[in-house]
């Protein structure tokens, strides 16, 4: 269990967040949502130690962040951020591989090639394994840095915009690879998404967050509703549900 207390963030006068109060459990994908600039990557930085907080704590297993080493914590994570710009002369194989390295080791085991093969297999871009990453496109190499970030075997999956470069295949691809392994391996997963009815339809829990506050945390079906996206996004929207009962957005414009 991941245990978020009281957790503020600031930079310089500007508050990202303030006073956090989250319980995230295993086995459960949680999808952070809100408008743009409202600290949803801020949080996934705090908690991979690369921002310090102002105030609070942040308890994994009932072990807070404080009585570890920062590399000792961060080995508990698996962190794809937004926009990373790798110009590596390597191949995709070896730069999925790199998931497996201990920073104070360099050895690979044929284990962790076959696992590499495996991951890449899994996303449906084996045949990309020979081929230089600078080669791929955008999309291409966000795939290639999802299967790296599978093989660090985390106890907390965290990724930041994971789709953005996606066609519609692969984004639906990847959620649902990310589901299934954080059920099935009972990660902590957190994804920040821009598009809200991907969010409703792979979220165990929504987490909303606005103004530096957590505006609401729970189901999707029970977080959305029109007044909310309205009020945060300024924008109507229309919304109606499958039947299983996941919402669906659908934007209005606005009669002029």
């Amino acid at each position: 269990m991941l245990e978020i207390s009281r957790l503020s963030l600031s930079l310089g006068q500007q508050t990202l967040l303030r006073e956090l109060d989250l319980t995230l459990h295993p086995g459960q994908v949680h999808v952070i949502i809100g408008p743009n600039g409202t600290g949803k990557t801020s949080l996934l930085r705090a908690l991979f130690g690369e921002l310090t907080p102002a105030a609070g704590d942040i308890r994994l297993g009932g072990q807070s962040a404080r009585q570890m080493t920062q590399a000792k914590w961060r080995q508990q994570f698996g962190y794809m951020p937004q926009n990373i710009q790798l110009e590596l002369d390597l191949s995709v194989i070896e730069v999925v591989v790199l998931g497996r390295l201990d920073s104070l080791s360099m050895r690979l085991a044929d284990e962790d090639i076959l696992a590499a093969g495996r991951a890449l297999q899994a996303l449906g871009i084996a045949h990309l394994a020979d081929r230089p990453l600078y080669s791929l496109s955008g999309g291409q190499r966000q795939m290639v840095l999802f299967a790296q970030v599978l093989l660090r075997d985390p106890r907390i999956m965290m990724l930041d915009e994971p789709v953005s470069a996606l066609d519609l295949h692969h984004q639906m691809q990847l959620m649902e690879h990310l589901c299934q392994q954080t059920r099935e391996q009972q990660w902590i997963t957190l994804v920040v998404l821009h598009d809200l009815n991907l969010a409703a339809q792979f979220a165990d829990q929504l987490i909303v967050l606005a103004g530096g506050d957590l505006q609401a945390f729970g189901p999707p079906a029970r977080v959305l509703d029109a007044d909310l996206i309205e009020r945060l996004y300024q924008v109507p929207v229309q919304i109606s549900h499958d039947q299983s009962g996941i919402p669906f957005l659908r934007t209005l414009r606005r009669q002029s």
